[in-house]
């Protein structure tokens, strides 16, 4: 009996329960000043931009996240996935989210 290569070729994740998949800024590398910052010394980013939400997420109608949204979460609870080679990709619980940035819409 043949064995079956176990590799596979994974095309996207799908987070499940109370949780989003989020695409993670690039780190600052320049202050708003226009001081340059040596590598050493990386600001912690924590914002990001939502690349899929759960089933649960999209059907709660309490929670205003939607994909594509522009977020700032809290990364203490990220879980990484390995799936690109940047590896900039992240589950997210959704209590982990504390704001989405939205533009002001004209009145």
């Amino acid at each position: 009996m043949a064995k079956k290569n176990s590799t596979a070729t994974f095309e996207y994740v799908e987070p499940i329960g109370d949780r989003v998949l989020v695409r993670k800024d690039e780190p600052k590398r320049e202050t708003r000043g226009g001081i340059a910052l040596p590598d050493a010394a990386e600001i912690p980013t924590i914002t990001g931009r939502i690349v899929t939400i759960s089933a649960v997420v999209e059907n709660d109608e309490e929670l205003p996240l939607r994909q594509y949204d522009k977020i700032l979460f809290h990364p203490k609870n990220m879980i990484p996935v390995d799936l690109e080679h940047d590896n900039q990709l992240f589950v997210i619980p959704v209590e982990d989210v504390v704001a989405v940035f939205r533009k002001k819409t004209p009145e």
